[in-house]
């Protein structure tokens, strides 16, 4: 049995993307699809004194209305030294700071972001090794892909040589069954629901922010607030 879940990259997304990561066997990122404005891809959530406010990853948009997220350029480079000084003012105070700036901050400080599904990615694999995930992530691009929505996620999930493919559940709204079980592949709705609180900075407890908040406040001990990549075997 193998398990595959397909996803767009995020910009420094929450818990619960890293737990779908970590409860499966391939996790495929699915930059192939069209860049989708004042969406996930290149935004996400801090806390702050005043609340949450938005981290936004300036893109070129401009005449380029089909481009994939793959083809999305990112526009100039301030935008990093800006994130950065928000991070710092409002986590520097966490107890876990230090060691999250250690290998987040030259991140933020190298001048050579250009393309945001790259800087997605180099995110994604640099918070999975502090948390210990070792589920391989591969590009959509790595296979051939086949026309239909929902069929070109099965035939995504058949190629890795998977047997069962994990969605999140706003899915529900658009994949259709029936292109899965014609493949004979089974077709599973991920759970985001029970995740426990911990000790937060700013007030009232808020779950979907970024993932650094959780490392920032917890720490190597981050995995005890997540589902999957608490109880994933080592190595698996």
């Amino acid at each position: 049995m193998k398990k595959v879940a397909i996803l767009q990259s995020n910009y420094i997304p929450w818990k619960g993307y890293f737990d779908l990561i970590a409860a499966v066997d391939e996790f495929i990122l699915y930059d192939d699809m069209q860049y989708t404005r004042r969406d996930w891809r290149n935004r996400n959530q801090i806390k702050t004194p005043q609340g949450v406010v938005w981290l936004t990853v300036p893109v070129k948009v401009k005449g380029k209305y089909h481009q994939t997220i793959r083809e999305t350029e990112i526009d100039g480079w301030d935008w990093a030294a800006a994130h950065w000084k928000s991070i710092v003012l409002n986590y520097k105070k966490a107890p876990f700071f230090d060691d999250i700036a250690n290998f987040l901050e030259p991140i933020y400080q190298r001048e050579n972001h250009r393309n945001l599904s790259a800087l997605n990615r180099e995110l994604l694999e640099i918070v999975c090794r502090y948390l210990g995930i070792t589920t391989p992530i591969t590009n959509s691009w790595d296979y051939l892909l086949v026309d239909g929505k929902s069929e070109r996620l099965a035939d995504l999930c058949l190629q890795a040589g998977g047997t069962e493919y994990i969605s999140g559940p706003a899915a529900k709204d658009y994949i259709e069954e029936r292109a899965f079980s014609d493949r004979g592949l089974k077709l599973s709705w991920f759970d985001y629901q029970g995740y426990p609180e911990y000790s937060q900075l700013w007030g009232e407890f808020v779950h979907g922010v970024t993932v650094l908040d959780l490392l920032f406040n917890c720490g190597k001990d981050s995995p005890a607030f997540m589902r999957y990549v608490a109880t994933r075997p080592k190595g698996n």
